[in-house]
């Protein structure tokens, strides 16, 4: 007892007896200092005591697919900001393969009885994927945001970057450089955002007078090695643009062009999605749609906070228009000037 004493006191910084009499709930703390022992109380692993654990725990969980996207730990980055900003704590959950699984994480933040929690892309978005343990969040009214498209049947509040008019800026593009039969690499065709993409694509191709035939569109896992197979098929289906779902199938798309003996961009053009760290240093910098981060995760966070103080916030989704940013990845097709 005296140890846990001595670590919540030095964790939030107040005196021993301040988080005694927090523990066994006294008077004379405000709540700011009572919700800070609490939560360092539950960042540190101890249990409450009995007659606080019907309170939920001022800490939102963050459930990542992965880590290996930098564009996943940017928006943890922006959301967790935000979060400290009205006295919550990120906990950071992130998935690995054979490791701890979504649905595992909802188990765990649920017997932590933390405030809410925010999903980073996930089962949700696709449309074959088990769906219970969102059921298990709704049945427990706890305040839950999910980031990026989701399947229709899931009432959640939703911020999402608009898909469609981030594959209709990159296919502007190609076409203002000349380039008329262009490829595709998207996720697997469950997943909501590719499904998206594809319709997006399909329309404006045929506005702006390009090729985009049912062969050269590919799935692929999201990694730089699925854009490397996927890309590797389209370039012999004669492609010279390829637009990706994400910068990581991008960075794939390159290697495919330079292990064929091309070049990028001088025989093919690349165009990315996300715009996330280190893309101004790849070799070429490469050009891509970029995700509204910040916008974004500030959006995320009054959802959410809203949601835990009891305000009844919109559940239509909220689209975020993305930006094209153009860099070295994309050149003229050839033969034209």
């Amino acid at each position: 007892m005296t140890r846990r004493l001595a670590e919540v006191a030095k964790k939030v910084g107040v005196s021993e007896a301040t988080v005694s009499r927090v523990l066994n709930d006294k008077p004379g703390v405000s709540e700011a200092t009572r919700a800070a022992v609490l939560t360092a109380l539950d960042v540190l692993g101890y249990e409450r005591p009995t007659q606080l654990r019907g309170e939920r725990a001022r800490l939102v969980g963050l459930v990542l697919p992965e880590l290996q996207n930098p564009i996943f730990p940017a928006f943890a980055e922006a959301v967790g900001g935000a979060l400290s900003g009205h006295g919550f704590t990120p906990v950071l959950c992130t998935q690995t393969a054979g490791g701890v699984s979504e649905a595992d994480y909802v188990d765990l933040l649920l017997a932590q009885q933390v405030s809410g929690v925010v999903f980073f892309g996930g089962l949700y978005a696709q449309g074959d994927a088990p769906h219970e343990h969102y059921a298990r969040l709704a049945e427990r009214s706890l305040p839950t945001v999910l980031l990026n498209a989701a399947i229709d049947d899931l009432d959640f509040p939703r911020v999402s970057c608009d898909d469609a008019v981030a594959v209709e800026q990159a296919l502007g593009h190609l076409r203002q450089l000349g380039h008329r039969r262009v490829g595709l690499v998207l996720g697997p065709a469950d997943h909501v955002p590719s499904r998206r993409k594809l319709a997006a694509a399909r329309a404006a191709a045929e506005r702006f007078g390009l090729e985009l035939a049912d062969d050269c569109v590919e799935r692929a896992l999201f990694s730089l090695e699925g854009g490397q197979a996927a890309t590797t098929r389209l370039l012999r289906r004669g492609v010279t643009g390829v637009v990706c779902a994400s910068d990581p199938l991008a960075l794939g798309a390159i290697r495919a062009v330079r292990r064929a003996g091309l070049s990028v961009p001088a025989d093919v053009s690349v165009i990315g999605y996300d715009d996330s760290s280190f893309m101004t240093c790849t070799d070429p910098p490469l050009t891509t749609v970029r995700q509204p981060i910040d916008a974004m995760g500030r959006a995320v966070v009054e959802l959410l906070v809203g949601e835990i103080g009891g305000v009844r916030v919109t559940h239509d989704e909220l689209l975020f228009e993305p930006e094209l940013v153009v860099r070295g990845s994309t050149a003229p097709a050839r033969g034209r000037d």
